[in-house]
């Protein structure tokens, strides 16, 4: 680990202003940040410690409906929160299907916005990587590539986001607010991550020195009819192969809105609009999900280990819908897919 300078904010301005000088960092539950910088991943000349900031603890009601959840709110206490279990429970069973109890309880709603990912060349120092080294290759295409994106992705990286909770987030179409030496703003959820493209060194849209404050997810939380059903190499503490977040709304066997995120799979969540307007309007079946599956990896594209996502992915889809659907969500305690 490098040796590096720290400063605690006193408010966000304070906190937008270091986070904006060159090789500074800003820290809250560190259960990211600080494992990239004793891989040497990372290394920050200056960290800027915001859990000090005021007002960003909280989760508020909104004047629409909806919630407001500050950036400094760790994972557990979004997931336990009475009105995330009964008006967003997709969210709090994402969260729950993630890390591990100790890690859920330092890691902030922020921060998960914010982690990078798990690829074995990002986190060896020893082997070039565009996302770390811009202009040195990715070594994952032709190499080990078992955990990599099968969407979205460049031939510069096929990197994936690491995620569970953001899953949820795009699939409830939540807004990101940051602050910033410009002012104020808000992102949707859909334009805060970036696909790779040419500049896979940048995860999001954040500009220079902008502080994410808080999450903001609309009236609309699908209390009756989601699931999220990640599948992994073992049933806990494992990132997703392919997970699948999906929201509804039925009347009767008749499909009203419907809204589903993939995870695992590329350099963010992922969704397909035209996919989704497939499903609505019409009964739900296991040939219309299919269909709706297909459509969705229909650009999908293995690089030889990881081929198998593809059609991992198509039936998970298929049956994170009909769960859904039924009004049976994926149980995180009982992991058996059902």
């Amino acid at each position: 680990m490098n040796r590096f300078s720290y400063v605690r904010a006193t408010d966000v301005a304070q906190a937008a202003r270091e986070a904006g000088a060159p090789a500074a960092k800003i820290i809250a539950g560190g259960t990211n940040l600080v494992d990239l910088m004793k891989y040497d991943v990372e290394r920050p000349g200056r960290l800027v410690d915001i859990t000090r900031l005021p007002g960003l603890r909280a989760i508020e009601d909104a004047a629409d409906g909806g919630l407001r959840i500050g950036a400094l709110v760790t994972n557990t206490e979004v997931a336990y929160d009475r009105r995330v279990e009964a008006r967003y429970p997709l969210l709090s069973s994402t969260i729950l299907a993630g890390a591990t109890p100790q890690l859920r309880n330092s890691a902030t709603t922020g921060g998960n916005l914010l982690q990078r990912t798990r690829c074995y060349y990002f986190y060896d120092v020893g082997t070039p990587c565009n996302k770390r080294e811009p202009g040195t290759g990715c070594p994952a295409i032709p190499g080990v590539n078992r955990i990599h994106a099968v969407l979205g992705a460049s031939e510069h990286c096929i990197a994936t986001h690491p995620s569970d909770m953001c899953v949820a987030m795009a699939a409830l179409e939540a807004v990101v607010r940051v602050s910033g030496p410009g002012g104020e703003r808000a992102i949707p959820f859909a334009e805060f991550h970036r696909l790779p493209g040419d500049a896979p060194e940048r995860d999001t849209n954040l500009g220079r020195g902008e502080v994410v404050t808080a999450v903001e997810l609309p009236a609309r939380g699908f209390p009756a009819h989601y699931t999220y059903l990640k599948l992994r190499d073992r049933h806990s503490y494992a990132f997703a192969l392919v997970s699948v977040a999906v929201g509804m709304e039925m009347d009767g066997g008749r499909i009203g809105e419907a809204r589903f995120a993939l995870g695992g799979v590329a350099h963010k969540p992922w969704r397909d609009p035209e996919a989704e307007a497939m499903l609505r309007g019409q009964a739900a079946s296991r040939d219309l999900f299919e269909r709706a599956a297909e459509r969705t990896l229909r650009g999908a594209k293995g690089y030889g280990h990881n081929t198998f996502k593809i059609e991992l992915a198509r039936r998970a889809i298929v049956r994170a819908l009909e769960q859904a659907a039924a009004g049976t969500p994926q149980s995180q305690v009982d992991k058996r897919i059902r």
